[in-house]
């Protein structure tokens, strides 16, 4: 079977869902005609028999020429043959609604926004087909409905992957059980389910959408652990001690989950604000002493710690931004991140001692030079590191890299800044994850043996892994076929990729909506506190916040680009020198941007204040200039 979509398969040649000569663009009224004017940058896709397409192209007259759609409406537009002019498919929404831009980036880069109606249909049918069990029998599964069971997940979440159980067992260990939602007994491989989700390969998670890998009817409701449901899940049943696995097992089950538990909620029941209910209150707290002895043995043996933050925005009626959260990694998040990664690695390391072929999540070890250059760029900003080999394996720097992660945490933690910009230099010394059939380790988690099991709605690596494991138990799953590993890597690592870019670019075009809101509110002199994230040659970007917001989070991003920086030297130098004539230089490390006449300099983690003189929302830029 084919890996990866071919064209004519209701797909581009590249995978994507969007047919080849279509594009997303914004009507406007040029005297008697309608003009398609492409919405986001790049060259507008090219027509059969056309070399290219111009941004702008008439798409009728200016009465009726739009399909329905009137001037400055967005729209999807496809570019037709020689002596056809575009056809307008249908209307989008308003350019000045944040929801209607997010979803015309979605269009653009190729999702499908929907599913045909036939998989939804076959969706329906799995589901109903998966709860013939619906009377009560497990059906040969574990009976696990009495076990008390809780989820932990973003208040906004609507597919819930994975559930926990935990006990004591009296003598300083505990069994945690991890249930996992049992896709499997819903999309068979090889049917259209499956290859509608292999091509999709990931759900993608923008403000105020989702485009899920699974159609709704299965992502949200029959193969999602909701509160009081029956669910079929595969559970993971491990027995910890002081951080370390000491056995494990794996079986099909029948779960019941009783509460459907948020990240703030738990945090605040163990800061001590709220208080814990039964059944869930004692095995929360087992789960949370085991999560946090995982944690320490992982930080014991060297693993990374970078901090990270997303984005969670809130919506009025009108699809308008009202508020961001910046979700900032809490002891709840880290949890369920730990359980979910001890769970993982043993179902890896089962997967690897029988031998049977699935994906796993690799992460190479860092190259030597590059923690050189880490500890430099480190050093350039006074931030203490450990002392360096000479020579040094490549065994080495991945301690270095764990080692170099914990001494930032510190540091930030200490100064109150540089969080962001010095996690991103941290990560950008390391390789990136993927996911491959070759089983080298996983050098961030410090794990020998790693595979992604826990979330098999929205992953689709995740379902090859559980077809791998229920193979290994005598359940009628097949175990992967060796030959496809290769390529499925890398066409679900490509996806990730892609989507990771979607996801940001649509948080940037969300931020910049929500800006322009408060900038219309409170005037556009506003003064915002920041600091610097990131420096390239051309600038300084800043994140930057409300006063009422904590420092550490910093919601809105921007360019402060040098023109200014060069202008603002000049006006406080007060000797009439012009902007352009102070030339501004990175350091070596990249780390510091210098004026070579003025003197003054602009670093990493830098706090700064700015105001914004230019929101572009459609393209997610902010432009800056100094405060004062």
């Amino acid at each position: 079977m084919s890996v990866r979509p071919r064209r004519g398969a209701g797909g581009s040649e590249d995978g994507s869902a969007r047919s080849p000569g279509t594009y997303v663009a914004v009507l406007e009224r040029r005297g008697r005609f309608l003009t398609a004017e492409r919405m986001f940058p790049g060259e507008a896709p090219a027509g059969p028999g056309r070399r290219g397409a111009s941004a702008r192209v008439v798409v009728g007259p200016a009465r009726g020429g739009g399909g329905g759609s009137r001037a400055g409406d967005i729209v999807l537009v496809r570019a037709r043959g020689r002596g056809s002019g575009p056809q307008v498919l249908r209307r989008i929404g308003r350019p000045d609604r944040a929801r209607d831009v997010v979803e015309a980036l979605m269009l653009d880069r190729g999702l499908r926004r929907s599913f045909p109606d036939g998989l939804e249909q076959d969706a329906r049918m799995a589901a109903r087909a998966a709860y013939d069990d619906a009377s009560g029998q497990a059906g040969g599964r574990r009976d696990l409905r009495s076990l008390a069971t809780f989820t932990i997940d973003p208040a906004s979440a609507r597919d819930f992957d994975d559930a926990v159980s935990a006990e004591g067992l009296g003598d300083g260990a505990y069994r945690i059980w991890v249930h996992i939602a049992d896709v499997c007994a819903h999309v068979a491989e090889g049917s259209a389910l499956d290859r509608e989700a292999r091509r999709r390969a990931t759900s993608v998670y923008v403000p105020g959408a989702v485009e899920p890998m699974l159609p709704h009817a299965l992502s949200s409701d029959a193969c999602s652990l909701i509160p009081g449901a029956d669910r079929p899940a595969v559970t993971a049943e491990l027995e910890v001690e002081d951080g370390r696995v000491r056995a494990g097992v794996f079986y099909r089950s029948l779960i019941r989950s009783d509460a459907r538990l948020d990240y703030d909620h738990v945090d605040r029941i163990f800061a001590g604000q709220e208080r814990a209910e039964d059944p869930w209150a004692l095995p929360l707290a087992r789960a949370r002493t085991v999560a946090g002895e995982l944690a320490r043995a992982r930080e014991r043996a060297g693993a990374l710690t970078v901090g990270s933050e997303e984005p969670e925005f809130s919506f009025d009626e009108q699809g308008e931004p009202v508020a961001i959260e910046p979700r900032v990694q809490t002891e709840a998040h880290h949890l369920i991140e730990n359980l979910m990664i001890a769970a993982n690695e043993a179902v890896a390391r089962r997967l690897a001692a029988s031998g049977t072929p699935c994906l796993y999540r690799v992460h190479e070890r860092p190259d030597p030079e590059r923690i050189v250059r880490l500890v430099e760029q480190l050093a350039s900003l006074e931030v203490p590191t450990p002392p360096l080999p000479e020579p040094m394996s490549p065994s080495q720097a991945s301690e270095l890299a764990g080692q170099i992660s914990h001494a930032v945490e510190r540091h930030t933690r200490a100064t109150g800044h540089g969080r962001i910009a010095f996690g991103s230099l941290v990560l950008r010394s390391l390789k990136q994850a993927y996911y491959s059939p070759r089983n080298i380790g996983h050098a961030g988690l410090h794990a020998s043996t790693y595979c992604h099991f826990t979330s098999p709605i929205r992953r689709y690596p995740d379902i090859v892994c559980h077809r791998a494991l229920l193979s290994t138990l005598g359940e009628q799953e097949h175990p992967p076929r060796t030959a496809e590993l290769g390529e499925l890597g890398e066409w679900t690592s490509e996806r990730e990729r892609d989507a990771a870019t979607i996801e940001r670019d649509a948080d940037d075009v969300a931020r910049c909506f929500l800006l322009e809101r408060l900038l219309r509110r409170e005037g556009p002199g506003r003064v915002f506190g920041g600091e610097v994230v990131g420096l390239i040659s051309a600038g300084a970007f800043v994140g930057f916040s409300p006063e009422q917001s904590p420092a550490s989070e910093l919601p809105f991003e921007g360019m402060l680009p040098v023109r200014v920086l060069a202008a603002a030297a000049a006006a406080r130098d007060g000797r009439g020198r012009g902007p352009g004539r102070d030339w501004w230089e990175l350091n070596g490390e990249e780390t510091i941007l210098r004026g070579e006449r003025s003197g003054a300099s602009i670093r990493l983690g830098q706090p700064v204040s700015v105001r914004v003189e230019r929101v572009e929302a459609i393209r997610g830029r902010v432009d800056l200039a100094p405060a004062g």
